[in-house]
């Protein structure tokens, strides 16, 4: 067992304080974003006992860990699959631009499958809801203009709302849309934004995004678990590199009725996350009494509340396979196994 020291990010949209206080830290007046326990070399963990990478331990890891705290609404943005990585990261090599330039959206060659279950109350946008739907809703509002170009075809409507503008948000249009255009003014992404699911997500629920999902996090503090990747075409809500032609050779267009993950509970306060065709499982202890886990592959644990003995919250660890750790309560522990 290994204790190990995450790697901090200062995004613009993150949280002053919550993760902060998760690492039992005072505010700096930084925006801290996420917090990444892996071996992505974007952020590249350590051990906490000498400060060596944790790839010199546990090898490249095929996830990478995050608690994310989004205080403003991240991007308007999908991911790819393998194939589509791939196949971005040889062009964008070839047209000779740098690994770290902010135009670039291929950084990897991975695929980037991710779930995200919430630590507090959490507000999402996760996939399309069915495009008649949103076409009656238009229609119903008398916003003919988005009506009719949403008739013409949902990839003609990202088209026109992305790539023109400036667009005057219509009349009418729920709180949370009418927040999202007060953060950017004229941005089509919020009109894109009207044909996604509002998720609110209470503690313990999740999403998972699979290739090609559109989604915009907007507000709360959640853990991430995705493939070590960091490959994301962004289309609007962002000061960052957008693409907007990119995003529509990507995007899946398919209506997602349900993006909620509901977990299984396997044994008594073990909640298991079940992903299809994903290299990470994620599960949720919530301990009351003391146990002993070995671990089955290469594993990562996050204390995020409470006090497990070995563990106090905002402390992780690495477990390489067979390694053993013992776990008191009560306490709440996210823990990362190899598929």
């Amino acid at each position: 067992m290994d204790r190990i020291t995450g790697v901090v990010q200062h995004y613009d949209w993150g949280d002053l304080n919550a993760i902060p206080a998760l690492l039992g830290l005072p505010s700096d007046g930084q925006p801290w974003a996420e917090l990444w326990f892996g071996t992505h070399p974007a952020g590249p963990t350590t051990t906490a006992a000498d400060g060596q990478p944790l790839r010199t331990i546990s090898g490249e890891l095929p996830y990478l860990l995050k608690v994310l705290a989004a205080a403003e609404p991240l991007s308007l943005q999908t991911h790819p699959t393998a194939a589509q990585a791939e196949t971005g990261f040889a062009r964008e090599n070839q047209a000779g631009i740098a690994p770290d330039a902010p135009d670039r959206i291929y950084r990897d060659v991975a695929a980037k499958p991710e779930l995200l279950c919430a630590l507090t109350p959490f507000e999402a946008l996760c996939g399309f809801r069915p495009f008649h739907e949103s076409i009656a809703w238009f229609e119903s509002m008398g916003w003919t203009e988005l009506a009719t170009h949403l008739r013409a075809g949902p990839r003609e409507y990202m088209h026109w709302a992305l790539a023109g503008g400036p667009h005057r948000l219509p009349d009418g249009a729920p709180a949370w849309v009418q927040r999202i255009a007060g953060r950017y003014p004229g941005d089509g992404g919020v009109l894109v934004a009207l044909l996604l699911n509002r998720i609110m997500l209470q503690p313990g629920e999740a999403i998972f995004l699979e290739a090609g999902n559109l989604h915009a996090y907007l507000l709360g503090t959640a853990v991430e678990i995705m493939a070590s990747s960091d490959n994301v075409i962004r289309g609007g809500l962002t000061s960052k590199h957008v693409d907007v032609d990119e995003l529509l050779a990507v995007v899946d267009l398919t209506p997602l009725p349900d993006p909620v993950v509901h977990p299984s509970e396997v044994t008594s306060g073990r909640w298991r996350y079940d992903t299809p065709d994903t290299p990470f499982r994620l599960w949720r202890w919530e301990l009351e009494v003391p146990v002993t886990h070995v671990a089955t592959g290469r594993e990562v644990l996050l204390c995020t509340a409470g006090d497990a003995a070995t563990l106090q919250r905002g402390d992780a660890v690495y477990l390489g396979p067979g390694e053993r750790i013992d776990l008191g309560g009560p306490a709440t522990i996210f823990r990362v196994e190899e598929r």
